[in-house]
C-alpha cells in the first residue's frame, strides 16, 4: 500500500532517483517542474518516510577480478546451526547476498570470488556450518 503522504510527484523524484542515483536535485526538478530546492525538500521526506532507505552504486565485479560467481542453496544439518551460519555469512566478503527462504533449502546465498580455488576453500569453510547444492552462473542478462 502507497503511503497517502506520498503524491505523484513524490513518485516521479523517485523514478528519476532510480533511473540514476547522482542525478543532481536541481535536474530532477526540470523533469518534474519543482525548483532543486523543493526537490530536496521531497527527497528529505521520502528518506524520512523510509521509502529512500539508502543510496547505491553499480559496478562490474568481473573488471576487479570477482570473476566466480555462484549461488548456493544452504540446506541447515540441525536446528541449532542457523546462528552458526549466519555469523559465518555475515562475517565473509565473498557474500553478496543471503536470503531465509520457503521452499527447497533454508537460505540462498550469492557469492563473488576471484577463482576456482577460491570458491573451493569458501565451500570447505561453508561445511562447517551447513550442506549445500551450488550453481555457477555463465551469464548474466539483467
Amino acid at each position: 500500500m502507497i503511503n497517502q503522504s506520498i503524491d505523484e510527484v513524490d513518485l516521479r523524484i523517485l523514478e528519476c532517483l532510480l533511473e540514476d542515483a547522482q542525478r543532481s536535485h536541481k535536474e530532477i526538478g526540470q523533469l518534474v517542474h519543482l525548483t532543486g530546492q523543493a526537490v530536496g525538500a521531497r527527497v528529505r521526506k521520502l528518506q524520512d518516510a523510509g521509502v529512500i532507505e539508502g543510496y547505491t552504486l553499480r559496478w562490474n565485479p568481473d573488471k576487479i577480478g570477482l570473476t566466480v560467481h555462484a549461488f548456493l542453496i544452504i540446506f541447515m544439518k540441525s536446528n541449532t546451526a542457523h546462528q552458526s551460519f549466519i555469523a559465518f555469512a555475515k562475517s565473509r566478503e565473498e557474500v553478496a547476498e543471503v536470503h531465509r527462504v520457503s521452499g527447497e533449502g533454508c537460505y540462498w546465498m550469492r557469492v563473488r570470488l576471484r577463482s576456482g580455488a577460491e570458491l573451493n576453500a569458501f565451500l570447505e569453510q561453508l561445511l562447517q556450518h551447513a550442506n549445500y547444492r551450488l550453481s555457477l552462473s555463465i551469464e548474466t542478462i539483467k
